[in-house]
């Protein structure tokens, strides 16, 4: 029985011996397969996780004790790291190396604020951070020497701290350098390596994985991780090592240019496909102005007829100011005619027309039944209803094969029949859906248009935001074009322009403009839209406006400066960025903005916000 028990106690102890042997023997054989590389990725992560230092890599633990006017710090330089060879061979400089590199400085303050360091500490330290020569690949200190130095300044003021600050929130050198980096590392992967170099070519696949993972997205160097100084400086360590490994430099050079190449017809492309989706966009109908519309138009249809009513009686008062605008768009119509009773002196005396089509009239006339306009009296047209248009004059549009509909369409040329949509008027000021009034408007109204037909602001003067010229929209080689039109006459912008009707009754402008249309569609002289067409029709008939009276270029990358809006009596978001759209630009949406009834309940429920 005692022997049975003896045999028990043997076996276990030999369980319990072998439980403990059997991971030692593990964990040794493991390590010994682990590559330079590969035990050089360990250190460094761990490394990283282990050191949570700040910019100057230096950790202050202060130690509280009495009888102390202040306390002392015990500050740790972790910065000095150790770099390890990529050579597999030489395992014995590597265990030596990171040994090394785990040594710290301790620095501690001296009484008054003056810090002295021996010049044999000194000497000490930048020996620990020398790294000796591999025996394939001659790395000298120079190149491997650590870029960042432990520097002790006095405390800075507050005022010199908030610049330090600034300037680093708004650097991006360092990313910059990454990326540099890192294509040219992808530069040199994708080049044949000559002879047996795996080792190499291992190394900087992971140096460069490291570095994309380290910037990310990031676009500011104050986004990056503490540990990528670290990452940066092995990358430049693998580079010079694969940069010593070549020695064909014409199959280099031969190489980056088709890598060039390739990357230049991708940036085309994506320019190409970017400009294709800012179209596509800027033709869409937002999501919150179609709920807003589909609301509004169920709203209207719930109303009886009396009320549907109030809003088609005619003005043709000529003593009153009138306005119009083309739209289908109900936000858009709403800020054109609230910026410009808000901006008027004499509100009372205002009639604003607004010419729309059937789809949107009954969501625009809701709009306005909701929102009165105070004293200024409104008038909702349906230019469906209307038999100003001639017959054929859909077709004639259609014909001029544009891909922006809105360029087109009946509401965009119906600007050309206006003597014709309001007879009994004499004067008349036209908007674009786009603008934005700022100032009182009635002096136009007094002034002398010396038989001309409209009154616009010039757009000729090279250097401004809205330049155009004759010769970018029509088609001067055409010799009947040639012989009747100026290519260096001035143009002018719509978007705020007065007009004489009765001059243009006289002249027969209206039957001008149809013999231009006939003849764009069956030549292709001018570009489609109603700029180029209107250019011709009213050519020699400009009056010329202050140059305030319509400050263009906010629907684009333009360059209009904030004085010249603020001082602008009308502003025009002319191009595809408009400021109801996403795609518009930030800068400029806040003077459409403040004329947005964001608070407004069918809005809130659409999820429009500014």
């Amino acid at each position: 029985m005692n022997q049975v028990r003896r045999w028990q106690r043997i076996l276990i102890l030999s369980l319990l011996l072998l439980s403990v042997l059997a991971p030692i023997v593990f964990v040794s054989n493991r390590l010994k397969s682990i590559t330079s590389v590969d035990r050089g990725e360990f250190i460094e992560e761990l490394s990283d996780i282990t050191y949570k230092t700040d910019d100057l890599g230096l950790t202050a633990i202060e130690q509280d004790e009495e009888g102390l006017k202040e306390p002392k710090r015990i500050l740790q330089d972790r910065d000095f790291n150790s770099v390890v060879s990529s050579n597999s061979s030489d395992k014995s400089n590597d265990t030596v190396q990171s040994n090394e590199g785990d040594k710290t400085t301790f620095l501690s303050e001296v009484d008054g604020g003056n810090n002295h360091k021996p010049k044999e500490e000194e000497a000490v330290v930048s020996q620990k951070t020398t790294v000796s020569s591999n025996a394939e690949v001659n790395l000298s200190a120079r190149d491997i020497q650590l870029n960042h130095k432990t520097e002790f300044r006095p405390p800075s003021g507050k005022s010199e701290k908030n610049t330090r600050v600034q300037l680093e929130r708004a650097t991006d050198e360092r990313i910059k350098e990454i990326r540099d980096k890192i294509i040219q590392a992808k530069a040199y992967l994708n080049l044949a390596l000559p002879g047996n170099n795996s080792q190499i070519v291992k190394e900087l696949r992971v140096r460069t994985k490291e570095l994309e993972r380290a910037v990310g997205d990031a676009t500011k160097d104050k986004y990056l991780p503490k540990s990528t100084p670290n990452r940066l400086k092995a990358m430049e360590i693998a580079l010079y090592k694969v940069s010593r490994a070549f020695h064909n430099c014409p199959a280099i050079a031969t190489k980056l240019q088709v890598m060039t190449y390739k990357t230049e017809e991708q940036a085309r492309a994506q320019k190409k496909q970017a400009a294709y989706l800012m179209q596509l966009a800027a033709r869409t109908t937002p999501k919150g102005l179609h709920c807003l519309s589909m609301r509004l138009t169920t709203e209207y249809f719930t109303l009886d007829h009396e009320k549907r009513q109030l809003l088609q009686q005619s003005y043709n008062d000529p003593d009153l100011y009138h306005y119009v605008v083309f739209s289908d768009n109900v936000l858009a119509c709403s800020v054109v005619v609230n910026s410009t009773i808000s901006s008027s002196k004499e509100p009372q005396k205002i009639v604003f027309h607004v010419v729309t089509d059937s789809l949107n009239y009954p969501a625009i006339s809701m709009w306005f039944l909701l929102n009165p306009c105070g004293r200024a009296s409104i008038q909702i047209l349906n230019i469906d209803d209307m038999n100003v248009l001639p017959l054929d004059h859909a077709e004639l549009l259609m014909k001029q094969n544009s891909s922006d509909p809105r360029i087109i369409s009946a509401l965009n040329h119906a600007r050309f029949y206006l003597p014709d949509i309001f007879p009994g008027l004499n004067k008349i000021v036209l908007f674009d859906h786009d603008v934005v009034v700022q100032r009182d408007l009635s002096r136009l109204w007094s002034l002398n248009m010396t038989g001309k037909v409209v009154g616009a602001v010039e757009t000729c003067l090279e250097g401004e935001p809205s330049y155009r010229s004759m010769d970018t929209f029509i088609n001067f080689s055409n010799p009947w074009v040639a012989q009747k039109f100026d290519p260096k006459a001035c143009t002018w912008a719509f978007g705020m322009n007065l007009f004489d009707l009765q001059e243009w009754r006289r002249q027969e402008l209206t039957s001008v403009y149809q013999k231009y249309l006939d003849l764009g569609v069956k030549r292709r002289m001018w570009k489609a839209g109603g700029l180029p067409i209107g250019w011709l029709t009213f050519f020699g008939k400009t009056l010329p406006l202050e140059k305030r009276l319509n400050v263009g270029g906010l629907g684009h990358e333009s360059g209009v400066r904030a004085s010249d809006i603020e001082q602008a009596v009308v502003i025009h978001y002319d191009g595809i960025m408009k400021p109801w759209l996403d795609i518009g630009i930030d800068k400029y949406k806040r003077y459409w903005n403040i004329h947005v009834p964001y608070h407004h309940p069918y809005l809130q429920r659409c999820n429009i916000h500014d």
